[in-house]
């Protein structure tokens, strides 16, 4: 969504149909050309009408410039002028009015064809918007000469109500055919579009799989140019994606290993360390107390507190131990080690929060380093719900979903969930934590979510595919000669 020139976040537009934006554009085109060929229609209809009330007019002078001839040189002529009756019958015309002005300016004879039919009249707005727009009342004069002096003048013109009906007519005849010819235009239009633009059905399923982590999507190659050229760069930018997220795993997947061996390597420092510093302190403690007790009984409250200084501080750093070296879970199977996580966050939680497990599965047979990165996954959900719910009960399940052969396809499902109060916001802004899980689960091919819980809390969940399982008797073996290798 784009911003608003308030600072607020604009709505987005809803999209319209490339189809029938298309064919919406054809449309107001075809439209403008109609409305372009109308208006040339009627201005054509103006000046035709012009052109012949000129000619008329041209037509009735000459005859009455012959009749100014026969009437001094024929011996019998009429007297009868103007007679406008001789030529009416040759040019009568529905609407066409003729007449003679006299040199004083008065118009002495006037002639005029019927009116249009009732049903074929104009509208009246159409009929006065025509006259303003084409001066539908104008006149065409002539002179009428005799022996080349003037003789007054004739006068020709066209009914404006009949020019504005005849316009009329030819307007909405020509509207109708180009209505049918753009209801005609729109359907083909959008018909062939609906067919070019198929192939886009395909494109979009296309990045709906990738969308999805379908990273083995491809796309055909189209007729159409355009879109051929859209599928080489999607097939193009699939494959490297691909590419990038498998090297991307295979590196997660060698820093956890290298991440694993230094959390073994510096727990293993401690122990041998700093346990056997503490030992000896608590052991000298112990002696200096009973020395103590003998001889100096004012130093016995100070050795005492040594003593208890240094039980806590074992007690830390067996936490510590036991959070950088999980338990042997090829020794112990990846159920008994979780039991046994769930059994120390009890018993340190003193109650404030209660801890519970469900595990349903033959999980005991993956194989080990499988089973020791699901398990480091449980561990920092669990830590995480721990340190950031607040919640007086977490709940873990575990399932494996699939074929319990290990068959393709099968698949451990993870849910944590917590009743604390701003679990959500918390743990997505505790940073390494949940970066540390997403990564962990994209090395293992898995996908991770959170999910708000109602009325509060946070529900984890997590799907991993699971590799083959190995089957028990191996299991037994390989269990065998690890310990004979130890």
């Amino acid at each position: 969504m784009a911003d608003a020139p308030n600072g607020r976040l604009a709505m987005p537009r809803a999209a319209l149909d490339l189809k029938l934006r298309l064919t919406l554009r054809v449309a107001a085109i075809a439209a403008l050309c109609g409305a372009a060929a109308t208006t040339y229609v009627l201005f054509e209809s103006g000046r035709s009408a012009r052109a012949r009330a000129d000619w008329v007019a041209e037509m009735v002078a000459k005859d009455l410039a012959l009749q100014q001839d026969q009437m001094h040189w024929v011996k019998g002529g009429t007297d009868s002028f103007p007679d406008l009756q001789r030529i009416s019958g040759a040019i009568a015309a529905p609407g066409l009015c003729i007449a003679y002005r006299a040199p004083s300016g008065e118009l002495t004879q006037r002639l005029c064809s019927g009116a249009p039919p009732a049903d074929r009249s104009a509208p009246r707005l159409f009929a006065n918007l025509y006259q303003w727009l084409f001066d539908a009342q104008r006149q065409s004069a002539h002179p009428v000469l005799f022996r080349g002096e003037p003789q007054g003048e004739a006068v020709a013109w066209i009914d404006p109500y009949m020019l504005a009906a005849q316009s009329w007519s030819e307007t909405t005849r020509l509207l109708a055919i180009i209505a049918g010819a753009l209801f005609g235009l729109c359907l083909l239009t959008y018909a062939a579009l609906a067919n070019a633009l198929r192939p886009t059905r395909t494109i979009r399923a296309g990045l709906a799989q990738l969308a999805a982590g379908d990273l083995s999507a491809r796309l055909p190659a189209f007729d159409l140019a355009e879109l051929s050229a859209v599928a080489k760069v999607f097939n193009q930018l699939a494959g490297n994606l691909e590419t990038a997220i498998a090297e991307r795993n295979a590196l997660t997947r060698r820093l956890i290993l290298v991440q694993d061996q230094e959390r073994q390597h510096i727990a293993r420092e401690l122990h041998d360390e700093f346990g056997q510093c503490l030992a000896a302190i608590s052991a000298m403690a112990a002696s200096a107390d009973q020395t103590a007790a003998r001889e100096c009984p004012a130093l016995l409250s100070e050795c005492r507190s040594i003593a208890r200084t240094a039980a806590q501080m074992m007690d830390t750093l067996r936490g510590t131990l036991l959070r950088l070296r999980p338990p042997d879970v090829e020794e112990l199977g990846l159920a008994a080690s979780l039991e046994a996580l769930v059994a120390g966050w009890n018993r340190r939680g003193g109650g404030r929060t209660r801890f519970a497990l469900d595990v349903s599965g033959a999980f005991d047979l993956l194989p080990q380093e499988f089973a020791a990165s699901l398990y480091r996954v449980v561990q920092e959900a669990i830590t995480n719900a721990a340190k950031h719910a607040q919640a007086s009960r977490v709940t873990v399940r575990l399932r494996m979903q699939g074929s319990a052969t290990g068959d393709q396809g099968a698949q451990a499902e993870l849910i944590v969930e917590d009743d604390g109060t701003g679990a959500a916001e918390a743990a997505t802004k505790s940073g390494m934590g949940l970066l540390g899980m997403r990564e962990r689960i994209a090395a293992l091919g898995g996908t991770m979510a959170l999910q708000a819980s109602r009325p509060k809390g946070l529900i984890l969940r997590a799907r991993i595919p699971l590799p083959a399982l190995v089957p028990p008797a191996r299991e037994a073996n390989r269990t065998g000669e690890t310990r004979k290798a130890a």
